[in-house]
């Protein structure tokens, strides 16, 4: 597991892997090394043979695509790299890559107004040992911009594994939020959901009214209270909450230990661990509440007082 910015939650939560039948080795970047750097900080842990298939997904990413098939794709072309691609409705925010009729990738395309294709890299790849080897050590690389245009200029087989399945970069809280709410709904499956899908995931040790509304894929995690008449859609209530009656909460994000007022609404709001919010407040489009913030009551709307 290649970790950097705050890495010590990994081990934390992880270990060793026990728990889930692996072994976990950790490296972790003292500096930012790029996409590239950080596959090749890793090489020295490596057990393969030169050309053994390597797995590589980023941490950011919420796949339901099949990784078997990806690897036999490879395996069977004796690929350099593979690439996992989708297809998405607009491609302008991205990257593309092209491929030829036979899924060999033709080019790594800068984000364009006029995408060229409507695929684009979706973050799990599987490398040739021999591949990780190559990528210059002990600096910045990205694979993106240096290692595999260089594989191409090479004639090295690069290919493109296309699948259309669930796919979902969750590196923004929006995106997060909107990742958790689909597993709980079973619209990817995961390991992560405890037991059926359905609207909601709510912990044992929680506690929610009986007329609280709790949907949308929402999770209420342990120790957290939902009062009366409170609504929570969408959203991730992590432990110890404590969610005022007739609060509205939609797609966001609620931090261990927050208090949120009664009939104060939230709508794509991250509130950060043990902040406060008043009674009646109105809090909306992104806004970000600070760890152990408060906000008194009435203190804040986005829309006229009724």
């Amino acid at each position: 597991m290649a970790t950097s910015y705050r890495s010590e939650v990994f081990h934390e939560h992880f270990g060793s892997g026990k728990d889930l039948g692996v072994r976990i080795d950790y490296v972790t970047e003292t500096e930012p090394l790029g996409t590239g750097g950080g596959i090749r900080n890793v090489a020295r842990r490596l057990e393969s043979a030169p050309e053994d298939p390597v797995l590589i997904v980023n941490g950011d990413v919420l796949s339901g695509h099949d990784i078997g098939a990806q690897l036999e794709l490879h395996r069977r072309r004796e690929a350099a790299v593979t690439l996992h691609l989708v297809e998405v409705e607009d491609a302008r925010a991205f990257g593309c890559v092209p491929t030829d009729s036979h899924n060999r990738v033709t080019g790594f395309i800068e984000k364009s107004p006029e995408p060229v294709t409507n695929r684009i890299n979706a973050g799990c790849y599987v490398f040739a040992r021999r591949i990780i080897d190559e990528i210059p050590e002990g600096r910045v690389v990205s694979v993106e911009r240096e290692t595999f245009p260089g594989l191409l200029e090479a004639k090295a087989i690069v290919l493109g594994y296309v699948e259309n399945s669930y796919w979902l970069d969750v590196g923004t809280p929006r995106a997060f939020v909107k990742g958790s709410a689909d597993v709980v709904q079973g619209l990817v499956a995961s390991p992560a959901l405890s037991g059926p899908p359905g609207e909601s995931l709510v912990h044992p040790e929680a506690t929610v009214h009986p007329s609280a509304v709790i949907s949308g894929g929402s999770v209420i995690g342990p120790r957290s209270i939902v009062e009366a008449g409170a609504t929570v859609h969408a959203s991730v209530v992590a432990d110890g909450v404590h969610i005022g009656s007739a609060a509205v909460i939609g797609f966001s994000l609620i931090g261990r230990r927050a208090v949120i007022g009664r009939k104060s609404k939230l709508n794509d709001v991250v509130v950060g661990e043990g902040a406060k919010i008043g009674d009646g407040n109105e809090l909306t489009n992104g806004i970000r509440i600070w760890t152990d913030a408060v906000i008194p009551d009435q203190a804040i709307r986005f829309s006229p007082l009724p």
